[in-house]
């Protein structure tokens, strides 16, 4: 019986041939032209992609600032824990003669119903902070509105009105959260300008630097009843931006009559 004898040699020009033999194939594949009916599923595919593509649904987006040209701004004040700072913060406003808009969250005011009431009687407007001050993107269109409608009945028994306005804890929103506040009534207001005031160790001036040069008209602040620097930064803001020829008022007197239009950015405007 006769014996072949591979060697190293024969082995690699085996491979080699193989390889080229591989690669002849795949060119072939790839270079030769497709037929009209093989042409015609990825093109179907395509236009159908495009096609869906097209619709756009954009986000709805809440009120961060409103388009004015009088000068009036909007001081906001939350309102979900503690209340030692909460009378000297009326007692300022009262004194520069400016009215603010309070947003509470339903724990402070079971917690603190008087100053509720003092909040109101004193002529500011009070806004819905939620009942449980919740992630609100995290939970259903139900759950959203019994946030808002059980805190309106609490605060409703104590000031005689309820709320139109309502502010998401953290700021956090998406579809479900605006449509569903809108769908109920409020209009769900942000803002443009931030303190951060719920910052310990920020100081007063840091707070002023990065609020005062960039207040415009439709300006909306936002403040913490218990910041830690509110009680040395809230009269320097509100004397500067007066001396500045700025003019505070609340929310709703901010906000345009008749039907509104929020643009991308959150600025609204009136028809």
């Amino acid at each position: 019986m006769q014996v072949i004898v591979i060697n190293k040699k024969t082995w690699l020009a085996v491979l080699i041939c193989a390889a080229l033999l591989i690669v002849g194939i795949v060119l072939y594949c790839t270079l030769r032209e497709k037929t009209p009916e093989e042409t015609a599923p990825t093109m179907a595919v395509v236009d159908s992609y495009e096609l869906n593509a097209i619709p756009v649904t954009s986000r709805q987006v809440p009120v961060y600032s409103v388009k004015r040209t009088d000068h009036a701004i909007a001081l906001t004040i939350d309102a979900a824990w503690s209340a030692d700072k909460t009378q000297f913060i009326l007692d300022t406003l009262d004194r520069y003669g400016i009215k603010a808009t309070f947003f509470l969250c339903g724990v402070w005011v079971d917690a603190y119903p008087e100053m509720v009431k003092e909040i109101a009687a004193r002529g500011h407007e009070i806004g819905n902070h939620s009942l449980t001050h919740p992630h609100m993107n995290r939970i259903s269109a139900d759950e959203i509105r019994k946030e808002l409608s059980v805190l309106d009945d609490t605060i409703e028994s104590l000031t005689g009105k309820r709320c139109t306005l309502f502010r998401a804890p953290f700021g956090e929103y998406n579809d479900t959260v605006v449509s569903t506040v809108r769908d109920m009534g409020y209009e769900i207001v942000q803002w443009n300008l931030d303190t951060v005031d719920w910052k310990e160790g920020r100081s007063a001036d840091t707070i002023l630097n990065a609020v005062l040069p960039k207040l415009s008209d439709g300006s909306i602040i936002l403040s913490h009843n218990n910041g830690f620097e509110i009680e040395t930064y809230l009269p320097k803001l509100i004397e500067t931006a007066q001396n500045n020829g700025f003019r505070f008022v609340t929310i709703s007197e901010l906000l345009p009559d008749g039907t509104r239009q929020v643009d991308n950015n959150g600025v609204c405007t009136g028809s």
